[in-house]
């Protein structure tokens, strides 16, 4: 087996499939063997009490951090930031990076709802309901790839650390308000965002560790993920 292959699977392929077995854990504990154990007894009363102090003003708030994270803005953001990555820092990292954290997971996210069937919540929902179980949240799962990704980047290259604050600081707070939107506008549980938080983190840890990790080498003419020439310190390669 070549070496990018054994790097693939072993720093991609069983992490992302241990990931999704854990995701599916959680679910079949929340649906199935906690469902009457508190405080997955409690969820539906905090949907109601969101859905129950909804305001014009906060539902104008709730649909932007909705749109947000969107499937199809979420797709376009994600293509947009990988080409001016390119563009700008001339490797492949970057973009490879960010792409393959939002790819996977939306991967986890599908296949999750394929095997955990759950309702979403008792009160009126103020969007469409995709044809998807509710755990977990796919808006808040990709908001966690995309802009927590993001904030990697973009703090790895900050030169001060008011900078890195600042970017951590912004990009975090995306996935937390749509997180909350989700709840506010009835699409999902608290459970459903919190398992969202880690299938998102995790993919991004996950790619971090494959793809920006600049130890590593790839292929047998050991070249990194960046420019050919001398843009990296020289790497070893990938251990077996």
């Amino acid at each position: 087996m070549s070496d990018v292959a054994v790097h693939i699977a072993r720093r991609v392929l069983l992490p992302v499939a241990l990931l999704f077995a854990v995701l599916v854990g959680l679910g079949l504990l929340v649906t199935r063997v906690l469902a009457t154990t508190w405080p997955f007894t409690v969820e539906d009363a905090v949907n109601r009490e969101l859905a129950a102090h909804r305001t014009p003003g906060w539902n104008d708030v709730s649909l932007v951090f909705s749109t947000l994270a969107s499937t199809q803005l979420i797709v376009v953001v994600t293509v947009l930031a990988a080409l001016v990555l390119r563009l700008v820092l001339h490797r492949w990292r970057e973009p490879i990076f960010l792409c393959a954290a939002v790819s996977a997971q939306a991967l986890i996210f599908l296949f999750t709802t394929m095997v955990i069937d759950r309702h979403r919540p008792a009160v009126e929902h103020m969007d469409d309901s995709p044809p998807t179980s509710s755990f977990p949240s796919g808006h808040t799962s990709a908001a966690m790839a995309l802009y927590v990704g993001l904030a990697v980047l973009l703090a790895l290259r900050a030169r001060s650390r008011p900078a890195k604050v600042a970017w951590w600081t912004l990009l975090v707070l995306v996935p937390v308000g749509v997180a909350l939107t989700r709840m506010y506008r009835g699409m999902h549980h608290p459970s459903d965002v919190v398992a969202s938080f880690l299938n998102g983190a995790a993919c991004v840890a996950i790619m971090a560790r494959a793809v920006l990790d600049r130890t590593l080498t790839w292929g047998r003419a050991k070249l990194p993920l960046g420019r050919s020439g001398g843009d990296v310190a020289p790497a070893r390669t990938a251990a077996r």
